[in-house]
């Protein structure tokens, strides 16, 4: 599961903290000095991947570097480090290889994710619609796999979604061990970021904004701020004015490209049959489907349930049954909708306002309540390591109502 070969050719001080921060993500780093010594790299190593350069200290021997990157038919591609100042006196037209330019000053987290999308784009598996491999042999096991995608959604707000993405990608994390990217996917009325007190975010539509004024490519994964729980969070946009640049297609891309990244991309959508959600369903591997015991939520789900199979995601369904503790017996919810459920979340009240009040998760402050323990089994459900949950028995006269209403 060996990944790619990075050489990296930056002044001392700047390539002992890269080479570490690459290496503790998986890479194989090889720092070099002279231009004989990344020409001897290139002969012995077919897998180099990328070449960080320092595209300002030393020209010259920098462009001795970039040369032997395209000599004997290489088309290794270059991530040039630069200040402000002399990037804007680069030429950056393109070519056949993707180079890319990155400003100091910098942190080498931040290189380290231009260094996996560059990765991604030269040397890696695509999504299986082409070739797989654009060079030599090269290992591929550990980049061929991808996160599991899992969204969020029911066509009624206020059932609860963001609080069961954010829940679930804070589980997967920091219980479950896994590498966890959560996405607001919601372009009108998302508020995963303010709830979990994150602030100043740069969402894709601002990248995009500056990308198309001159600004570097990025992708979701370099956007994407810490949370201490350990996920990584990232915002579409902060504005609903965004949706001309938010172009479907192109943001699905943009997830496909970060599930390289990660073991699970979480993303919570709008309440709406958008052609942005329909873009994302098709990429899902699970929808989650939150569902409060009341009559609006209830129909909702089921006009859900009506319409997947012409959406191609019936499959892909589970309810989430939100609140599950106040009146309907699950296995008559499940029966009314039409799609099975996956896990119960208890009512936790003021839990989730004094969370939220932290910018935490329930999951981070109240490891041991009986709420976190359900969002545990939920986890376990995703994962395929528990069963469903046995029907709960409560009073049926909300349910009775409910059934009426959604059917008619």
């Amino acid at each position: 599961m060996a990944r790619p070969a990075i050489a990296v050719a930056l002044p001392a001080s700047e390539a002992t903290p890269v080479a570490a921060e690459l290496r503790a993500a998986g890479f194989t780093v090889a720092t070099v000095n002279h231009p004989d010594e990344l020409e001897a790299l290139l002969v012995s190593r077919r897998d180099v991947a990328v070449a960080i350069l320092d595209g300002e200290t030393d020209l010259d021997q920098s462009l001795e570097y970039y040369g032997l990157l395209r000599d004997n038919g290489r088309a290794i591609p270059a991530l040039m480090v630069m200040s402000d100042r002399a990037l804007a006196r680069m030429d950056v037209g393109g070519g056949e290889v993707e180079d890319e330019f990155f400003s100091r000053p910098y942190s080498a987290e931040s290189l380290r994710w231009r260094v996996e999308a560059m990765c991604i784009r030269s040397q890696t598996v695509d999504d299986g619609s082409g070739p797989v491999l654009q060079g030599g042999p090269i290992e591929t096991e550990g980049w061929s796999s991808r996160a599991t995608v899992i969204v969020v959604f029911n066509p009624k707000g206020g059932v609860g979604k963001t609080t069961i993405a954010t829940n679930l990608a804070s589980v997967l994390q920091s219980r479950r061990g896994h590498n966890v990217l959560l996405v607001d996917a919601d372009t009108v009325t998302g508020h995963v970021t303010t709830s979990l007190g994150i602030d100043g975010v740069r969402t894709l539509a601002d990248s995009w904004h500056d990308q198309a004024e001159g600004g570097p490519r990025e992708g979701i994964a370099e956007i994407a701020s810490a949370h201490p729980s350990g996920m990584r969070v990232a915002s579409l946009t902060n504005s609903p004015l965004d949706t001309d640049i938010l172009e479907p297609e192109r943001v699905v891309d943009a997830i496909q490209a970060a599930r390289r990244g990660f073991d699970f991309v979480v993303i919570d959508l709008h309440p709406s049959y958008s052609r942005l959600n329909q873009a994302i369903f098709a990429i899902a591997d699970r929808i989650l489907v939150p569902v409060t015991p009341d009559v609006p939520a209830i129909r909702a789900a089921v006009q859900l349930s009506d319409y997947a199979q012409e959406l191609g995601v019936r499959d892909r369904l589970a309810l989430v049954i939100n609140r599950a503790n106040s009146g309907v017996a699950v296995a008559d919810m499940e029966r009314t909708v039409g799609m099975p459920s996956t896990a119960l979340i208890r009512s936790g009240g003021l839990l989730f306002v004094r969370a939220a009040n932290e910018g935490r998760t329930v999951i981070e402050m109240f490891p041991k309540e009986k709420i976190t323990e359900d969002f545990d089994a939920l986890a376990d459900r995703v994962l395929g390591t528990q069963a469903a949950p046995p029907p709960v028995k409560v009073p049926f006269a909300l349910f009775n109502r409910a059934k009426t209403t959604a059917r008619a």
